[in-house]
């Protein structure tokens, strides 16, 4: 299980640092602002769901 969760933990962090990068390319190339606040939300989420996965990992490693 705790294998299961390092690597969902790993996909979700590359799935922000994804929506983080559409995030900077949107706004350096002066796209729409609705679509800026949306990644942030989706970016905020994911890293939300990131810190949980990595303390369910660290708290089953113990």
């Amino acid at each position: 299980m705790s294998d299961f969760l390092t690597y969902l933990a790993l996909l979700v962090m590359i799935a922000t640092a994804g929506v983080l990068l559409a995030g900077l390319f949107n706004m350096m190339r002066a796209g729409d602002g609705n679509r800026s606040q949306k990644l942030m939300r989706a970016r905020v989420m994911l890293q939300g769901v990131a810190v949980i996965l990595i303390v369910g990992v660290l708290l089953l490693a113990r």
